[in-house]
């Protein structure tokens, strides 16, 4: 699925957030990164599609509730799901939800794979 110069792709399979990450990079990409309301609402449609919940490419950084791009920049786009995040600390990855929004998860889950390149 392509949304501006960006093209999302899921080979269906649950790994956990690290494991993305390399497949991801193996395959000539990164793990999917919304960055906006189309780009959120197109990893969504894999969610959806799937039934299963996804990590995106945002981890907290060392202070509790400041999540960051993989690249470490600042987010300037969030999905929170109502009261979220609220791992304070113990939740360094994020999930999307089904409807799309945003959960702070530990980084051990299997979650769907979902690159953008």
């Amino acid at each position: 699925m392509t949304v501006g110069e960006k093209v999302f792709s899921s080979n269906g399979q649950s790994i956990t957030f690290d494991a993305i990450q390399e497949a991801c990079a193996r395959a000539g990409g990164r793990i999917a990164v919304p960055r906006n309301p189309e780009e959120n609402e197109a990893i969504a449609s894999f969610v959806k599609k799937y039934n299963t919940y996804a990590y995106v490419g945002l981890t907290e950084g060392p202070s509790p509730g400041d999540f960051r791009y993989s690249d470490g920049t600042p987010v300037n786009y969030t999905n929170w799901y109502r009261g979220e995040p609220a791992g304070r600390g113990k939740e360094q990855c994020v999930e999307m939800y089904t409807d799309g929004q945003w959960n702070d998860r530990n980084c051990l889950y299997s979650r769907l794979t979902i690159c953008e390149f």
